[in-house]
């Protein structure tokens, strides 16, 4: 499994509002400029989180983004699932009926690998990355 840049620059642009933001909007291109990222794909992104709920946004000349909630409220694992999708690393945990579940010498290895992925991105916060 590999996160993409999507799931990579969506952290980005979060810990950019939270250290960035102060309460106040901020613009698309102050993002790109800080992150790197290009507007284009800074906008894809940005729609992923703000159809996620994770940011404000405010239109016009001083207009932009700021997060919807304080920085130890969001959940990483969350982040990185509303633009990477599903985090499982092999598509038959994500089925509820695997027909070689019973009879599949490596499916608690597969198990035990998601589980640790999962407990480590829902235990770190913005917060801590902000740290």
């Amino acid at each position: 499994m590999k996160i993409s840049t999507k799931g990579r620059y969506a952290l980005m642009i979060m810990v950019d509002l939270a250290i960035n933001g102060n309460e106040k909007f901020i613009s698309l291109k102050d993002i790109a400029t800080r992150q790197g990222i290009s507007n284009k794909y800074l906008e894809q992104i940005i729609a992923m989180l703000n159809k996620a709920g994770y940011l404000k946004t405010l239109r016009g000349n001083n207009g932009g983004y700021k997060l919807s909630k304080k920085p130890s409220e969001y959940i990483v694992g969350d982040i990185l699932r509303a633009t990477e999708g599903d985090l499982t690393p092999i598509y038959c945990l994500m089925e509820d009926d695997c027909k070689h579940q019973d009879n599949c010498k490596t499916h608690s290895f597969w198990k035990g690998l998601d589980n640790a992925i999962n407990e480590y991105v829902n235990s770190k916060t913005l917060e801590d990355l902000i740290k």
